[in-house]
């Protein structure tokens, strides 16, 4: 007799038939299924750590390779790699989120550079930061009061 295979457990109220899939057309299912195999750096199937880090250092890569070769305004690179971090285009991301990043993954920031950027550009009340004015101000500097 061949061996069980082991049930798959059902959250509750599912039914079983729940297919998330049936919410979208097919071509968003497809990009969809582009973005996972861009991100599934190693191919496993599952998105890890490493596959986000290994992703964002070819996104820092790929900006400055996009800033270099098409003289692209560099406010508007750096605006669009930070909009990758805001799917829903609030114009803000959260302080401890960017801190990670910040810390973890390419060039990391040691605690003094963090805490000379919270110095310059401190996060709200509720820890989100506004990355347009860090982003103009990169590229501009700080406008100067009279």
């Amino acid at each position: 007799m061949p061996p069980k295979k082991p049930k798959r457990r059902q959250a509750a109220g599912d039914s079983g038939s729940s297919n998330v899939f049936s919410m979208f057309e097919q071509s968003q299912i497809q990009e969809y299924k582009e973005a996972f195999t861009i991100i599934d750096q190693n191919r496993d199937g599952i998105i890890s750590k490493d596959d986000l880090r290994d992703v964002l250092a070819s996104l820092g890569e790929f900006l400055n390779d996009l800033i270099s070769f098409t003289g692209a305004d560099p406010e508007d690179v750096i605006l669009s790699a930070f909009k990758v971090l805001d799917p829903e285009g609030k114009g803000s991301i959260k302080k401890q989120f960017l801190e990670e990043l910040l810390t973890t993954q390419c060039d990391r920031f040691s605690k003094e550079e963090i805490k000379n950027m919270w110095a310059a550009f401190p996060p709200d009340v509720a820890g989100n930061v506004d990355y347009k004015n860090i982003c103009y101000v990169i590229t501009h500097g700080e406008e100067k009061e009279e």
